[in-house]
């Protein structure tokens, strides 16, 4: 029983997290100022990275987690520099 439960909720979350990135794309692409298209690239590499957690869960294997701990410093990294272009105007100084 709690095995068939643990199906259901992955598959729900995975559906949820899906419909979470297209939000995100889309406030990604309409964005009307740059903060709002970093928000929406933020939102969706962090969707993205559940989104792999969900499916290492679900298969057992180490290689979606590992990948997903990639995907979460390379964007914490981006949206930092992001962030900082945006504050300053360069990024290196």
């Amino acid at each position: 029983m709690s095995v068939a439960i643990l199906g259901w909720s992955i598959t729900l979350a995975q559906v949820l997290l899906t419909l979470a990135m297209a939000c995100a794309v889309l406030r990604f692409m309409r964005g009307p100022r740059a903060q709002d298209r970093i928000i929406g690239l933020d939102t969706f590499y962090v969707n993205a990275m559940l989104l792999l957690v969900t499916l290492g869960i679900r298969s057992g294997a180490t290689l979606y987690f590992e990948a997903a701990l990639v995907i979460g410093l390379l964007g914490f990294v981006g949206t930092v520099a992001l962030a900082k272009f945006l504050m300053r105007g360069e990024v290196i100084e």
